[in-house]
């Protein structure tokens, strides 16, 4: 069966590798043909040359299209992957320093918060564009499988203004479902060495989890092991790994609080809330700086940056390198290629997908973006209800779910009102700013970002001369909590 699969932001190199590879363990999958798209025909140069290797190593009869000419990419697609980060490290720099500024400390900034929601502001527009052309060009109910953050912002834009059916698509669930069997194994081996014959080890497909919430904010609420839940049991166990007790302070206190572990890093669950970033002298409290991802101020940002020279310093290596084998064993766990795989061959296929709630969590709005337990096989994608989310989750998934439907309604209509107000109702925003030094912050990103905002191109020349009016609110420059040293360096 050959299927045409087309992968927006191509040039995401060490992503589209891994996707393509995923798909073609696939016997039934071997001939596909995979439409790379992107901007920048260097970068799509390169991963076609990685990727055409390591398919001819493989013996494969897969084939590659690259271009920069979108709709040639998507026409006759079956499948269309989104990957992209609209504005580049460019942009991604503006959303951590500007609101560093005014207080606002984020370690990632791509999901809410105020990096997320401009974010948001920057890939709604393109998300729609591309929505248009999978519907005039793409085959008739082609899927779009949705990577790109701010996730259940573009989900939700696709499906709701795009007119095109999309699932979002993150692997936060995979890796906490690991962390959790983790702490299980050290719990049910107290006081017992590894390599002992009485030590069990306890992996992934020995814990069946339910996660359900909103993405980077989903709950584990049940966690079943030898027949029993262990959602009780957990914070002890995290409290006592030698680990994940100084990694995941964050989480752990979450869980403490609330009863239920939540699916994100430490770094990314901390700026979703108004409790662990607010007070300067207070964030080191709450993070541990051995990775960016347990909170760092700027983390990611860091962390891409330091890493996206990789068609100079990566690309050699890799050609020279033996190229990977296409095995079971070597599949990841992302969600994309057992989707297909399922659709394709009729498989059965149970994983953790962004949708539209349509009354699955039944104490969340319908219309906004759930990430939930799903199937798939021949007949499509299928979501099981899952009821009333426990209280407390519910309400902390609640505010973010608020941000994000304002946030959204601001990026397809490009008012500034509304873009503000999603700014207020941010937890973290919120919780450090006041209106007026939200209201500058938002036309500061604004001005600073007008290339990739064509929906307020109109406002632009207001919010300006509301800058130049104003008394500035903000520092000129911040340095942040809890800064890695060479990122410190580079603010100097």
């Amino acid at each position: 069966m050959s299927i045409k699969i087309a992968i927006i932001g191509a040039g995401s190199v060490e992503f589209t590798r891994k996707l393509v590879r995923d798909v073609l363990t696939v016997p039934e999958l071997a001939d596909s043909a995979f439409s790379f798209i992107d901007i920048n025909s260097r970068n799509l140069d390169m991963i076609s040359q990685l990727v055409g290797r390591e398919i001819k190593a493989n013996k494969k009869p897969a084939k590659i299209l690259s271009t920069t000419d979108r709709r040639e990419g998507l026409d006759g697609a079956d499948y269309v992957l989104n990957l992209t980060r609209i504005g580049g490290l460019e942009a991604f720099q503006l959303d951590v320093d500007i609101p560093l500024k005014y207080g606002v400390d984020q370690c990632v900034g791509d999901t809410i918060c105020a990096g997320g929601i401009m974010y948001g502001q920057r890939n709604i527009p393109q998300i729609l564009d591309f929505c248009k052309d999978i519907r005039e060009v793409a085959q008739p109910n082609a899927l779009f499988l949705n990577y790109a953050n701010p996730n259940a912002m573009n989900t939700w834009a696709a499906n709701v203004y795009g007119e095109v059916p999309t699932i979002g698509l993150c692997h936060g669930v995979q890796h906490g479902h690991q962390q959790i069997a983790d702490v299980i194994e050290l719990l049910v081996n107290e006081g017992i060495q590894p390599g002992s014959p009485d030590y069990i080890p306890v992996t992934m497909k020995d814990v069946d989890i339910v996660c359900a919430g909103i993405n980077h904010q989903t709950w584990y609420i049940q966690v079943l092991y030898d027949g029993e839940d262990w959602c009780d049991r957990l914070l002890d166990g995290f409290q006592m790994h030698p680990v994940y007790s100084k990694t995941e302070k964050v989480r752990i206190d979450v869980l403490r609080r609330f009863g239920y572990y939540s699916t994100e890093s430490n770094g990314h669950l901390s700026e979703y809330l108004p409790w662990y970033r607010k007070r300067p002298e207070e964030i080191r409290k709450w993070i541990d700086m051995s990775e960016w991802i347990n909170g760092e101020t700027g983390g990611y940002l860091r962390f891409s940056t330091e890493n996206h020279n990789w068609f100079e310093t990566d690309f050699p290596r890799w050609m020279k390198e033996e190229p990977p084998k296409f095995s079971p064993q070597n599949r990841t766990n992302e969600h994309g290629s057992y989707i297909i795989e399922a659709l394709e061959t009729g498989r059965l296929y149970r994983g953790h997908f962004n949708v539209m709630n349509e009354n699955i969590i039944t104490n969340f709005p319908e219309e906004c973006v759930i990430e939930v337990p799903g199937y798939v096989d021949r007949n499509g994608i299928n979501i099981p209800k899952v009821g009333e989310l426990p209280l407390g989750c519910a309400a902390v998934c609640s505010a973010s779910i608020h941000v994000q439907r304002l946030a959204v309604e601001a990026a397809v209509s490009g008012d500034v009102m509304l873009l503000k107000q999603a700014m207020m109702m941010d937890p973290l925003v919120g919780a450090v700013c006041t209106t007026p030094e939200i209201s500058q912050m938002v036309d500061e990103m604004l001005v600073a970002e007008a290339q990739w905002l064509p929906q307020y191109a109109d406002e632009i020349p207001a919010a300006q001369e509301r800058l130049r009016s104003e008394k500035r609110l903000g520092k000129k420059q911040a340095h942040g909590a809890a800064r890695h040293e060479s990122a410190a360096a580079e603010k100097k």
